[in-house]
């Protein structure tokens, strides 16, 4: 098990800390970073040589520096299995705070004690040696993080499988394009049993199958070990999140519950002038609740007429994909129908469609269960149904080699700008009892190209709008 460490002003560390570390991951306690500002580079030679001359002659030094506080007296904890995130302005610490976290940044004064072993995922590439291959990049932060050659060699094959970026594991990072830089990273951290993990800004990037499989390690992390990261994704804030810190001029502006500090921030933006971050912020804000499908929204022929409409792309299925189960059934086929039966490749947000999902029964079957999940960049389940409450009464048997089928006809959700994905699975037994044959994670991807709809998780369809003006 890894010791604690604390880290004081002079950034060394050291075990044994004077209080205990059972209930704690990471503590922070009254930091401060300041930082020495020059107007040019001869300012900083008069400052390294000329106070040590006046002191000698008895002189009071002059200053000829600017002091830069990106911190000051900023104290919080993380308990163990507590997922926190940090939120702030551009400029506000935030990034600093996290390197003197990690140990690659001392504080001015104060102290940091971090209990367990510590992944970090901070500025794209840190931490990689540009000049090194992939496979080197891996053994080198594995024995950063004290790692011997042995348990890496143990890991490396998961570590290539989930980067999953083919031969140039064994070329030069410098010639890796940011999203398998980035790959690269999230594979290490997610194999090096790490107790923290520390994330700057980037969740995931890359394709959406590639985000998925980020979101799904990340939620099943959280479950066992301790999550830190910043963001201005109010979105992921409610939703990953036991608690939430704001930080404004390197300093605590609100500690508490995520919706509660998320709420104050978004009010505080509105109040400023930073545009680029308020409308950060609303591309991600917290989610609103599907409306009834028994009508068209009113403005949908309008939109659909303009560049507002909401284009969504579908990806065929892949059989290959991730998946799990018994494999007493497989699902064979995944795809978006149009009302006259036509296989979609593209589908317009506020259209009916039916989901149909193939499969086939490897043993024999008695109530199977037929299910799908569509979930948004985080791994949020936006919607999803399944046939067991349409069918538990009618004692459905399917013979082993039969191939089966189900379909969900909705009206497709309009949908806000970006990545999304369809989980299916097949299973048998009861809504609350019931064994997995097949569960496929990303059976199909959605990408959103366009979209009404600036903020939120889905579009709830406007059955009528007034405005009236009292006389």
């Amino acid at each position: 098990m890894s010791s604690e460490l604390r880290r004081s002003t002079n950034g060394n560390q050291s075990e044994s800390p004077p209080y205990t570390s059972d209930e704690f991951a990471i503590r922070v306690e009254n930091v401060s970073k300041c930082y020495h500002i020059y107007d040019t580079p001869r300012d900083r030679l008069k400052q390294f040589v000329l106070p040590r001359a006046s002191r000698l002659l008895n002189y009071s030094p002059k200053q000829y520096f600017r002091e830069f506080w990106a911190l000051r007296d900023l104290s919080f904890e993380v308990k163990k299995g507590e997922t926190v995130g940090i939120i702030g302005r551009n400029g506000s610490g935030k990034s600093t705070l996290l390197q003197i976290i990690c140990g690659t940044l001392a504080p001015t004064s104060g102290d940091v004690a971090v209990h367990g072993r510590i992944a970090a995922l901070l500025e794209l590439g840190s931490g990689f040696n540009p000049e090194f291959t992939g496979r080197e990049n891996v053994y080198m932060y594995g024995a950063i993080l004290g790692l011997g050659t042995k348990e890496m060699d143990e890991r490396f094959d998961k570590i290539a499988d989930f980067a999953d970026i083919g031969e140039f594991i064994e070329q030069p990072v410098k010639t890796y394009s940011s999203g398998m830089v980035l790959r690269l990273a999230f594979a290490v951290i997610a194999h090096i049993d790490a107790d923290i993990l520390v994330i700057d800004e980037a969740l995931a990037v890359g394709d959406a199958r590639f985000v998925q499989k980020c979101m799904r390690f990340l939620r099943a992390f959280m479950k066992k070990g301790s999550v830190l990261f910043v963001s201005h994704d109010i979105g992921a804030i409610t939703s990953l999140c036991n608690r939430a810190v704001w930080i404004h001029n390197g300093a605590e502006k609100l500690s508490g519950s995520p919706k509660q500090v998320s709420e104050a921030y978004l009010a505080s933006l509105f109040d400023g002038d930073s545009d680029v971050e308020k409308q950060a912020v609303l591309d991600n804000e917290v989610p609103r609740v599907a409306g009834d499908e028994d009508y068209r929204d009113m403005r949908l022929e309008y939109i659909n007429g303009t560049n507002l409409r909401n284009d969504i792309e579908l990806v065929e299925f892949n059989p290959a994909g991730e998946s799990f189960g018994k494999k007493g059934a497989v699902v064979t086929l995944v795809s978006l129908e149009d009302e006259q039966g036509h296989k979609l490749s593209w589908v317009v947000g506020g259209e009916m469609v039916t989901l149909v999902v193939e499969c086939s029964a490897i043993t024999g079957l008695r109530n199977p269960i037929v299910g799908f999940y569509l979930k948004d960049r985080l791994g949020q389940t936006v919607f999803g149904d399944n046939t067991y409450i349409t069918h538990m009464n009618k004692g459905i048997s399917i013979s082993a080699g039969k191939d089966f089928s189900a379909k969900f006809r909705f009206r497709m959700p309009v949908l806000p700008n970006g990545d999304y994905s369809i989980a299916v699975a097949i299973a048998e037994g009861a809504q609350e009892d019931h064994v997995h044959y097949h569960w496929v994670h990303d059976a199909l991807i959605v990408k959103v190209h366009s979209s009404s709809i600036c903020h939120g998780l889905i579009g709830v369809p406007m059955k009528n709008i007034e405005m009236l003006v009292v006389e």
